[in-house]
């Protein structure tokens, strides 16, 4: 993929690379060793690099957490930045209470299985829970949800309880064509209630705050990191990507990501099985041959 004289120029002035994990970093089997030492290197060369992941905090892999080096991840789609080296969440962008009293009694009616994010926890529908457990319905992820999320049996009083502390609401299709009509309807509310509407799997939509985006915290990063999105190359492979993609100063999708996506990019890597992230560091930031 050729990459414009513009492109090459702002690759010449790259601090901090943002990548999403799953699907990006994280290869179908985790973290590679290869990937972990290429992010280790990076950041003993200089570079500051930031997890930014649809994961609330409490799902993040222990792999990822033990790159060396890394202090900060962006979580739940921007709805927090975490300093891990105490665990406090420097920067949070939470639903209105009445953004999200509007969103309960929708998906209420609505009837598809939802789960709701808050303070870096994931609660899930019991009901969802047990389908994952037994294999019914849409399963992909089935052992992610049921290693990182608390199931409940009402969804409804636990999104009461938190109602004012809601990051990240996710609700589950069987049925690609019922997600469609859904999306259409969210994305004609989104600027009337004030939310946002993204997803990052074939199966889901995710709905957070009026400004929540993984771009979004990217810029409020800036305050913290001194590093502008201008001097930020990001990776990615979803929807939930797109702005970041779009808004930091070099944009890479990697070749298992959706059309749109790619679209977005300025350049396209290898899949995340084939470890297209530390390629990329490699071939432009080290400017090695591999």
């Amino acid at each position: 993929m050729t990459i414009s004289d513009e492109k090459i120029k702002v690759l010449e002035e790259i601090g901090l690379i943002a990548m999403d994990l799953d699907r990006t970093l994280l290869s179908s089997s985790g973290l590679t060793e290869y990937s972990k030492d290429c992010l280790e290197e990076a950041i003993r060369k200089g570079f500051q690099v930031v997890a930014a992941t649809g994961r609330p905090f409490s799902a993040l892999p222990e792999s990822v957490l033990g790159i060396k080096g890394l202090d900060y991840v962006i979580c739940s789609n921007g709805a927090h930045i975490v300093d891990l080296s105490t665990g406090a969440f420097i920067y949070s962008d939470y639903l209105s209470s009445a953004a999200s009293g509007w969103c309960r009694d929708s998906f209420r009616s609505l009837g598809f299985p939802v789960e709701v994010f808050s303070e870096g926890k994931a609660y899930t529908c019991r009901e969802r829970y047990e389908r994952c457990r037994a294999g019914v319905g849409v399963v992909e992820g089935a052992e992610y949800v049921l290693r990182t999320r608390i199931p409940v049996d009402d969804i409804w009083d636990v999104w009461n309880e938190h109602i004012d502390k809601i990051e990240n609401i996710n609700i589950i299709f069987d049925d690609r064509e019922d997600k469609l009509k859904v999306w259409d309807y969210l994305r004609s509310q989104e600027k009337p209630i004030g939310f946002t509407v993204t997803s990052s799997t074939s199966y889901n939509l995710e709905i957070g705050g009026a400004d929540t985006s993984k771009a979004h915290a990217l810029s409020e990063f800036a305050a913290i990191s001194g590093m502008p999105l201008e001097r930020v190359m990001s990776f990615g492979d979803s929807p939930n990507d797109i702005a970041m993609l779009k808004e930091s100063g070099f944009g890479v999708a990697v070749e298992n990501a959706l059309p749109e996506v790619k679209a977005a990019a300025d350049y396209i890597t290898a899949s995340c099985d084939n470890e297209g992230v530390a390629k990329a560091i490699r071939t432009l930031l080290f400017k090695e041959k591999i």
